[in-house]
């Protein structure tokens, strides 16, 4: 199975992106001041199951933290994700 590629932040569109097997797996945003909302996060479901989402949520989330932003998990799935990843809980807004 080939591994995914590297967690994009295409700003143009205010998503984290990233691609596996011919599929895009998105992570769409607001960027409210220095505060980045997660509105939703897709996973095709022919890549579902394979843990792209978590890397796609947990990509979004270090740039996050490299940017200096803080976070507003509107999306379930990244708020789920925090819950499960407490070495994130320092991003919440």
């Amino acid at each position: 199975m080939p591994k995914p590629t590297t967690v994009r932040d295409n700003r143009a569109e205010a998503e984290f992106e990233l691609d596996v097997d011919g599929h895009r797996a998105v992570a769409a945003y607001q960027l409210e001041g220095r505060t980045i909302v997660f509105t939703h996060t897709l996973v095709p479901p022919e890549i579902e199951g394979r843990g792209v989402g978590s890397k796609l949520i947990r990509g979004a989330l270090d740039a996050a933290r490299d940017r200096g932003l803080t976070v507003v998990p509107q999306c379930p799935f990244v708020r789920d994700y925090i819950a499960r990843h407490p070495e994130y809980r320092d991003l919440l807004a």
